[in-house]
């Protein structure tokens, strides 16, 4: 079986639809995996890595309302994030992920392993909330890593 950053590129390319990737907690491994596979410069657009509030706020045009509301990791981060790669990026589908992968920065509301992934085709958007409970910072982001890459080929089967 193929594996399944091979089989999304290869079904990008022929449905000939664009992807970008807008990454926090995941480091660019999402963007690492989808451009290891030849061919996949024809049809991923971009990745950015938008670690720090600030690269969100001017990379992504994420509200400092919203970071200072809501905090970075949360629905309406992660939204803005994923709607306005869209704009930026003008892929047919785009990804936002925003997480907090530990070892430390959680809190009882937010604890370490609470993922948030965007995905936006189209009009339409879906953040779907993560808690990947007891693994390490690695695991975590290859927990999101995984679950963004099955979330991309289902919306491209």
């Amino acid at each position: 079986m193929k594996k399944i950053n091979t089989k999304i590129v290869n079904l990008l390319i022929k449905k000939k639809i664009k992807l970008s990737v807008a990454e926090s907690c995941t480091g660019g491994k999402i963007s690492s995996a989808i451009t290891s596979v030849k061919g996949s410069s024809k049809v991923f657009t971009m990745g950015l890595v938008t670690y720090s509030n600030q690269s969100k706020n001017h990379l992504l045009k994420v509200s400092k309302k919203i970071i200072n509301k809501y905090g970075a990791v949360s629905i309406q981060c992660c939204f803005s994030m994923v709607t306005n790669l869209s704009k930026i990026s003008k892929s047919n589908i785009a990804l936002s992920v925003t997480g907090i992968a530990g070892p430390s920065g959680g809190t009882k509301q937010k604890p370490v392993g609470l993922v948030y992934i965007g995905i936006k085709k189209g009009n339409k958007v879906n953040v779907n909330r993560y808690l990947f409970k007891k693994m390490s910072r690695t695991k975590i982001q290859n927990a999101a890593v995984k679950k963004s890459l099955d979330l991309i080929l289902g919306l491209i089967k």
